[in-house]
C-alpha cells in the first residue's frame, strides 16, 4: 500500500491543469489518476441501489418498533373495547400500527457520530512515496484549485486507483474546504 493524496475539483479544465502540474512537479503519469465520485448514496453497491444496507443511526429501530407494536396494540384495544369486540380488534390494529411508527422513530439515533463523507466531484489523486513528495503533491493540488484534500492508502497502477472505496472515511488534510 502506498500513500495517496487526492483533491476534489469542480471542472474538467481544473482536473487537466492539476494533472499537468503534478507531472511537471515530477509525479509519473502512471501514478496519477482522475475520476468522478458519485454523490453519497448513489454508488449502487446493492442490487436495489444505494450504498449501505442500513442507515447509520438506525440499528435499534427494530427493537423500538416491536415495543411500540406491543404498547400501541394494548392501548388501542383498550380504547376500542367499549365499542365491542370488533372495536377492540380494530383499536388494537390501529394502536399497533401507530405504536410501531412511534417506537421506530424513538430509536433512531439522530445524534450518532457520523464520520465525514466524501462529496461528489472530480477527484485527482497521486501516489507518493516520501514525505517530500507528499508535501509537493499537497501544494500542487492546492495551487491548482483542489478542495477537500485527503490522504488515503491504496495503489494507483497504470493510472487506475483500483482499490478506491467511495464509502471509506476520508482523512482530510488541513481544513475541509
Amino acid at each position: 500500500m502506498a500513500t495517496i493524496i487526492a483533491g476534489r475539483f469542480a471542472q474538467q479544465e481544473e482536473v487537466q491543469h492539476a494533472i499537468a502540474a503534478l507531472q511537471q512537479a515530477g509525479a509519473p503519469a502512471a501514478q496519477i489518476t482522475s475520476f468522478y465520485v458519485n454523490p453519497p448514496g448513489q454508488h449502487d453497491l446493492y442490487p436495489v441501489g444505494g450504498d449501505r444496507d442500513e442507515s447509520p443511526g438506525a440499528e435499534d429501530v427494530d427493537k423500538g418498533s416491536a415495543a411500540g407494536i406491543g404498547a400501541g396494540g394494548v392501548a388501542g384495544a383498550a380504547a376500542g373495547a367499549p365499542a365491542g369486540p370488533l372495536g377492540a380488534i380494530v383499536g388494537g390494529l390501529v394502536g399497533a400500527h401507530v405504536g410501531s411508527l412511534f417506537g421506530s422513530l424513538s430509536q433512531t439515533d439522530e445524534d450518532k457520530d457520523i464520520p465525514p463523507i466524501r462529496q461528489a466531484g472530480m477527484l485527482v489523486a497521486v501516489s507518493v512515496s516520501t514525505p517530500d513528495e507528499e508535501r509537493r503533491a499537497i501544494d500542487v493540488l492546492r495551487q491548482a484549485g483542489g478542495t477537500c484534500l485527503e490522504r488515503a492508502q491504496g495503489q494507483i497502477v497504470e493510472g487506475d486507483w483500483g482499490d478506491f472505496d467511495p464509502l471509506s472515511t476520508p482523512e482530510f488534510i488541513g481544513e475541509k474546504a
